[in-house]
């Protein structure tokens, strides 16, 4: 099924808002590599889930506006490649000011390809049991949105949750209508949250939007012109760079940082809620997770190399080795390269308190995992020590590394399969299976894989300093010299 009388209403494009950090699923979820870009619930990404979950509910395939991370600019673009998506656009927020700018430059994205399109906002990182319900919703949805209204999508509550919003309509609650909203209301304790649940008329505040782009640019500017002002200005002053569209960031870094819920729909007199029941889950800490993975008889969800002895209702998330429970309860256990994570299931928000003090200890581990992407392929750090580093380098066909020279190291290339073009100095010669090239301290070196299999190669570094950030490059396909 498809949307009724579709070609009576304005064009519909989705707002996927990519931004977030997802720092309660460590250590799985790194800030250079976050939650929305793994496979957290199968091997499909959150991200690519979400553009999936799109398909059907228009009769023609729609094209999203992603707003996204700077840093994350080639996740993005990968991942749409792999999920066979080709965004109207992608956004890139050079600091991240919270919901209501992003949605602001992706609306100004939007009327820039022309006409006055709904945009259907939605984060890159929840889950739907039942899909043909959450379509169901944004059909409903979009007919309020084409006459004027802001719709916000109300999660129909299953228990009295503590842990997020509540939005209020004004009249009873209807699967096949939007109702007027009458407040939104934050997080509740647990008397309020079950008097809210008794009521009926409370919906959890999704984070999920859907308006004219024109409406919600109108609305912003009556709640707060200074951010649309400065938005407005990050969007005229913004620049083209290969797929991605890049705001200006000192303009873009003047706008006030505020959610879209502050900024816009707690101010708004045009908000209508939209029941959603399609067994939701925002994914925000890994009680969830175990919450939407299959469980065994005994009430435990794993993925990877698990073994269990004795445990029940515990989540495990095996990365790179075996991981053996037994006899215990409630337990999640996560397993990555270079982090253990060990918490009772009741304790998995307090995940953040860790990445905090990791931050304040300037830890790599809350930025980077041992295996690090690259938009020409990735590397893992495999052993180091005192002067020298061994990195297992992988290099997709076609792609090449900077032009590129270290002040500190030198390094050494032993390819283990595939063909490796080396630039060395003037020099540029084939390196097959086998075969090795040395890169002298302070030489210029590029490499490029130009066959149609990955590139496999050893890195051995050796040298007085080591960091990624002794790299002067001069030339570089993706931008970044």
């Amino acid at each position: 099924m498809t949307i009724q009388h579709e070609k009576a209403m304005s064009q519909l494009i989705p707002v996927v808002l990519s931004g977030g950090s997802g720092s309660r699923l460590w250590p799985l979820s790194r800030s250079m590599r976050p939650k929305q870009f793994l496979g957290v619930t199968e091997d499909a990404t959150l991200f690519q889930l979400t553009l999936q979950r799109l398909q059907g509910i228009t009769a023609v395939a729609m094209r999203p506006i992603v707003v996204a991370n700077n840093d994350h600019r080639f996740l993005v673009g990968e991942q749409c490649r792999e999920a066979g998506v080709e965004p109207l656009s992608i956004v890139l927020e050079p600091v991240a000011r919270n919901t209501a700018p992003a949605i602001a430059v992706a609306a100004m994205a939007a009327l820039s390809h022309g006409g006055d399109p709904v945009l259907l906002v939605l984060p890159s990182d929840h889950t739907f049991a039942n899909v043909a319900a959450f379509h169901h919703a944004v059909r409903v949805g979009l007919e309020a949105a084409d006459a004027g209204a802001l719709v916000t999508f109300g999660i129909v509550p299953t228990h009295p949750e503590t842990g997020y919003g509540y939005v209020k309509a004004s009249q009873a609650l209807n699967t096949h209508a939007a109702v007027p909203v009458q407040q939104f209301v934050e997080k509740p304790d647990l008397a309020t949250a079950q008097a809210y649940l008794a009521d009926g008329s409370y919906t959890w505040n999704s984070g999920m939007f859907m308006f004219k782009a024109s409406v919600f640019l109108h609305e912003l500017g009556q709640a707060n012109p200074a951010m649309l002002q400065a938005c407005q200005a990050a969007w005229d002053q913004s620049k083209k760079d290969l797929e991605f569209v890049r705001l200006d960031k000192d303009a873009f870094a003047s706008s006030p940082s505020d959610s879209v819920d502050y900024a816009v729909m707690e101010k708004t007199r045009q908000a209508v809620v939209v029941p959603l029941d399609a067994g939701w889950n925002d994914v925000g800490a890994w009680s969830a997770v175990w919450q939407v993975l299959p469980q065994d008889a005994q009430g435990n969800a794993t993925r990877g190399d698990v073994m269990l002895e004795g445990a029940n209702n515990s989540y495990v998330h095996a990365d790179s080795r075996l991981v053996a429970l037994i006899g215990v309860d409630d337990l999640v256990v996560v397993e990555t390269s270079d982090a253990v994570l060990v918490t009772h299931k009741d304790r998995a928000q307090d995940v953040k308190k860790v990445v905090d003090r990791l931050k304040a200890l300037k830890r790599s581990e809350v930025d980077l995992h041992r295996e690090v992407y690259r938009p020409w392929g990735s590397y893992d750090s495999v052993d180091s020590g005192a002067r020298f580093q061994v990195k297992r380098i992988t290099v997709k066909p076609g792609a090449k590394l900077s032009l590129q020279m270290h002040h500190h190291r030198a390094e050494h290339w032993v390819v283990v399969s595939g063909t490796a073009s080396v630039r060395l100095g003037d020099e540029v010669k084939l390196v097959t299976e086998n075969e090795s090239v040395y890169i002298p301290v302070g030489v210029t070196h590029s490499l490029e894989n130009p066959g149609k299999v990955m590139l496999h190669l050893i890195e051995v570094q050796s040298g007085s300093y080591l960091g990624e950030d002794d790299i002067v490059r001069f030339e570089d396909l993706y931008g970044r010299a």
